[in-house]
């Protein structure tokens, strides 16, 4: 769940993302983007995305998912044109979710520019979107550690029932995300998918 401002005030801005076809060993990557998106939300998709492989790449190197995965991120209500880069950790996060096959919990919503080295970077409406967020169902926010003073200037009222999680670094986000992750399984989850199959594995060696 992410969060947006408009001229309406705040709302929340859900991102979905899919794999688009199944793993294999000759699966070619991909990146299909829906939504209705403007162009400096275009450019955020295209930062978390190659951000999402950089944390693959570090953490997990195991995990071949990004070099082979033809993935769909999409933001709805496509009719509702969406600007701006406040979606950027909500985006690598969704992507990061779908590579782990690890689910995120709905609660917790989030906002914050994502620069592709992983710094989080100030917001506008932060007061809007906590509305939003409460609207939503949200227990949880995430926001740049920049925002904070915004954040302790709300009005207790419209923080109740909601913990505030500043954030400096998308490594912040992370381990907010997905508490007791499972490493192993993380490092390991489409390896079967993604591993030749054993008659052309003999075939290549013969060659």
């Amino acid at each position: 769940m992410g969060l947006a401002w408009t001229s309406m005030g705040g709302a929340a801005l859900y991102v979905e993302c899919i794999l688009e076809n199944a793993l294999t060993h000759k699966s070619r990557p991909g990146l299909e983007i829906t939504g209705n998106l403007q162009n400096v939300m275009k450019e955020s998709t295209h930062i978390a995305y190659s951000f999402a492989k950089s944390v693959m790449a570090r953490k997990f190197p195991e995990n071949q998912f990004f070099e082979k995965a033809k993935v769909h991120l999409h933001c709805p209500e496509g009719a509702v044109p969406k600007d701006g880069p406040s979606a950027g950790i909500t985006m690598a996060s969704a992507l990061l979710s779908l590579a782990l096959n690890h689910s995120l919990e709905p609660t917790v919503a989030m906002t914050g520019e994502l620069t592709v080295t992983g710094k989080v970077l100030r917001i506008g409406g932060l007061r809007e979107k906590t509305v939003a967020a409460r609207r939503a169902g949200a227990t949880k926010i995430l926001f740049p550690a920049d925002n904070t003073s915004d954040w302790l200037e709300l009005p207790e009222n419209i923080k109740e029932g909601i913990e505030g999680h500043p954030v400096n670094w998308y490594s912040e986000v992370f381990d907010i995300l997905f508490p007791g992750l499972d490493q192993e399984a993380a490092r390991t989850v489409w390896q079967k998918a993604l591993a030749k199959p054993e008659k052309e594995s003999r075939n290549t060696d013969d060659e």
